[in-house]
């Protein structure tokens, strides 16, 4: 936790050099380096291919998603590059605008890509497009068709409640010992998944004067957690999770270990369904989000890649950046990664051709994103979402419980905003 408040008060602290100008032509036969996560990381195939079409090699650096946050923080401090292309996650735009580390993209990418990429509107600050969106990170329920037939159940459940009645129902048959996949270790990974469970239960964090509305016992943020720890204490999330990442608990998934994934990346159904890479890829499906509202409302949670303002080659960047969207490598990024297209025509075309798994699925849960901030993310998002996971963290662990942990982060949220 204090390492990520560090990040963070370190990404308001303005730069002290000029920004270079951006220079719109492509250089070719050149370098770019590139840091991205895992799921960003493109195959050989792929790269091969960007420097046959562009005459750009690409040098990969994959670190994981906080570990490219801290490189990038330290790096811009410095005034040095942590690469010519990096990741973007949605909730960096407010920090890194207000800190001019990103070099704007208006103009550099075409028009009517931009507009195929609805979430490119989370990526603009102050007016201006800080990074493109490579992947569509919203939720869905993914469940294993196997583990619920066996169980007796018909149907995939549509509410808290009925999840929890059908993974005791898993449980008490000995199909899965630990049903629900769910991270709650003091990461980015297990603050999301509270965030999607409080839509769940039909709330939001903020009101639009952005006072936390997660602390009374009849709000959704608290019931979200409240569910979230009596999932474990019943033996339906594994002990383990305390530890666990997002993607390491995804693995419990793929070996046939759990029978829910229940903040799943939609693109993750891709991976899933992938027999090279999953255990269970004949028995995997999604389903919309669970609701105590009748509407199945999600996160979106998309990622982005822009062009830091000390990049040593932005014409080889750009054309990256460019070619990573087009809509073929949208695909082939969807088909090995799992990268959910951000492209809507991309995505119509997928299941047109009966190539996205669970098409109908995705596509209808699409168009029940919700934002967790309507203002946009805020500056003081990443200590925020530090005190989430360090207090869901603690209390998953029996060191808090909800109320007090509830009450910490509160508490966090409104010193995060002062001036």
């Amino acid at each position: 936790m204090l390492r990520r408040q560090l990040v963070a008060s370190l990404a308001l602290v303005p730069l002290t050099f000029a920004l270079a100008a951006f220079t719109p032509a492509v250089h070719a036969a050149s370098t770019a380096e590139v840091l991205l996560p895992p799921w960003g990381t493109l195959p050989k195939a792929m790269t091969d291919r960007l420097n046959t079409e562009t005459g750009l090699t690409l040098e990969t650096q994959t670190l994981g998603w906080d570990q490219i946050l801290t490189k990038v923080a330290t790096s811009m401090i410095a005034g040095s590059p942590p690469a010519d292309v990096t990741e973007v996650d949605w909730s960096w735009v407010g920090q890194f605008g207000a800190a001019k580390w990103y070099q704007p993209l208006d103009g550099a990418v075409d028009a009517a890509t931009v507009a195929d990429i609805p979430s490119a509107k989370l990526f603009v600050f102050d007016n201006q497009l800080l990074a493109v969106p490579y992947a569509n990170d919203f939720r869905v329920l993914i469940y294993n068709r196997d583990h619920l037939k066996r169980a007796g159940i018909n149907a995939a459940p549509t509410t808290p409640e009925q999840l929890l009645t059908d993974a005791k129902a898993i449980k008490a048959k000995n199909i899965a010992q630990y049903p629900i996949a769910l991270p709650l270790s003091a990461t980015e990974g297990s603050a999301t998944a509270w965030y999607l469970l409080t839509k769940v239960f039909g709330g939001e964090l903020f009101n639009d004067a952005l006072e936390p509305q997660f602390v009374k016992p009849d709000s959704a943020g608290y019931k979200a957690m409240a569910f979230e720890i009596e999932a474990l204490k019943s033996g339906l999330i594994s002990p383990a999770a305390t530890g666990l990442k997002d993607v390491e608990v995804q693995e419990l998934f793929k070996k046939g270990d759990a029978s829910f994934d229940l903040a799943g990346w939609a693109g993750n159904i891709a991976v899933y369904s992938d027999p090279a890479k999953s255990q269970v890829a004949e028995q995997v499906a999604a389903a919309l989000m669970l609701t105590t509202t009748g509407t199945a409302r999600t996160i979106g949670l998309p990622e982005a890649v822009g062009i830091p303002a000390t990049a040593k080659n932005k014409e080889g960047a750009k054309a990256f950046i460019n070619w990573f969207v087009k809509p073929q490598n949208q695909i082939e990024s969807y088909e090995t990664l799992g990268n959910l297209p951000t492209r809507t025509s991309v995505l119509k075309q997928l299941n047109s051709e009966g190539k996205l798994k669970s098409g109908d699925v995705i596509l209808q849960q699409a168009g029940l994103v919700d934002p967790l901030f309507k203002q946009g993310t805020p500056v003081w998002y990443p200590q925020f979402t530090s005190a989430v996971s360090s207090a869901l963290n603690q209390a998953a662990k029996g060191q808090l419980t909800v109320d007090q942990a509830v009450a910490q982060i509160a508490q966090e949220a409104k010193s995060a905003m002062q001036p």
